[in-house]
């Protein structure tokens, strides 16, 4: 079997686009949700908060290389682009040798895209439709575009399974390396912003309503929450064959060595607390880690009732009481499909800098959430060898990610 580490990172956030803006507000607890006035023109809409990030074509692109691209693509090919240039792989000739590939997720495609299908359906017309549509539509919209953008010709790898995304992502993608299939991967998620997002949890009354109190929710673990944040980013890490990265001079940013994945087989909305424990022990017996060695988790932690509590005593039975865990969703909200990587990427940079953030907003731990090490209230400082991230998705699919400090 083949070691797996991270050799380029990088994130496009509410936070902000680089670590040192987004540190800077993790430890402020500074957090990037807003009240989305252009949303009051929906009639039903609960919830008017939102978590957007502030990105447009790159200037370098062209008209010509954007065309297939809806938002979503945009920001899964820049945010690649950006992770490739931190790995130093950006002009290398691997990209375009087979080597390499892509394992790359979104909770869809974009809303552009959709909305020309939907107008020829409704209009009896096609004429919203063009020889673009489709591609900015399709679940796999993001790898094809990372893919045809640079070159690159190995494995495609398209997971599109709403929040688990980009942790699928990168946790295929890992595979496929500690397995030899490829010496690198571009591995991660993007998602973009729409109200028709939040209206998928709003009808299931999952939404913050909040409205007029943007810094004070999603409140994630926290008695008085409310609901859940829908946010939108990117994130990308490069995965890379140990020997292969070391042969190069690659800077190595944290090992991969283990991942679990599984779903409930119960229920589309309802999380288990049992098959997320399935998950977080598969992680654990791969890495060959006894659960004590975990020094951190970051949680999946949206700000939702029974997601809460499932989480917390699905973590506790696995990890006991003492384990330190924050939720970085009370500070980006839910950015669904990107969430993973962009939670992975913050884990490592932290896990590396000895700090770990609080959860925002978290006053008074809800009594039904197990007894766990809630951060709250400022940084924690751990110096830590291992840390785990966990996400949870509709459809009752889990996945458990554990990081190793280099």
């Amino acid at each position: 079997m083949k070691r797996v580490v991270v050799t380029g990172m990088a994130a496009i956030t509410p936070l902000g686009n680089d670590w040192n803006t987004v540190a800077h507000k993790l430890k402020s607890q500074i957090t990037g949700i807003q009240k989305m006035d252009d949303w009051d023109k929906y009639k039903g809409l609960n919830t008017r908060l939102g978590a957007p990030v502030v990105f447009s074509r790159p200037d370098h692109y062209s008209r010509k290389q954007v065309r297939s691209m809806g938002r979503v693509a945009m920001l899964a090919t820049y945010v690649s682009e950006l992770a490739l240039i931190n790995a130093g792989l950006l002009e290398d000739p691997c990209l375009t040798n087979g080597k390499v590939g892509v394992a790359y997720g979104s909770s869809s495609g974009s809303f552009d895209g959709l909305i020309d299908f939907t107008k020829m359906l409704l209009n009896h017309d096609k004429g919203a439709m063009n020889a673009t549509s489709y591609i900015r539509m399709m679940g796999h919209t993001c790898p094809v575009n990372i893919s045809l953008h640079f070159g690159i010709n190995g494995r495609i790898i398209p997971t599109s399974s709403a929040c688990t995304s980009s942790s699928q992502g990168i946790g295929y993608a890992y595979e496929t390396i500690k397995h030899g299939q490829q010496i690198a991967m571009v591995a991660g998620g993007s998602d973009e912003l729409s109200a028709s997002q939040a209206a998928v949890f709003d009808t299931l009354f999952a939404t913050s309503i909040r409205n007029n109190e943007p810094n004070k929710s999603p409140r994630p673990f926290d008695k008085a929450r409310d609901g859940l944040v829908i946010g939108e980013g990117g994130g990308t890490l490069i995965l890379e064959e140990r020997e292969h990265a070391l042969s190069r001079g690659a800077t190595i940013y944290a090992e991969i060595i283990g991942f679990g994945t599984n779903c409930d087989g119960l229920h589309v909305t309802q999380p288990d607390c049992g098959s997320m424990q399935v998950a977080m022990k598969l992680a654990l017996q791969d890495a060959g880690l006894d659960a004590a060695l975990i020094d951190y988790v970051s949680a999946h932690g949206t700000a939702t009732e029974r997601g809460d509590i499932a989480e917390s005593h699905a973590t506790a039975a696995v990890l006991g009481n003492r384990i330190p865990i924050s939720s970085m969703k009370s500070y980006t909200g839910h950015t669904l499909g990107a969430c993973g990587a962009i939670e992975a990427w913050a884990v490592v940079q932290m896990m590396n800098e000895g700090w770990f953030h609080p959860t925002a907003n978290l006053e008074t731990v809800d009594p039904a959430c197990a007894d766990l090490d809630y951060i709250k209230g400022d940084i924690r400082k751990i110096d830590c060898e291992y840390v785990m991230s966990n996400n949870f998705a509709f459809g009752g699919i889990n996945t458990s990610l554990i990081f190793k400090r280099v």
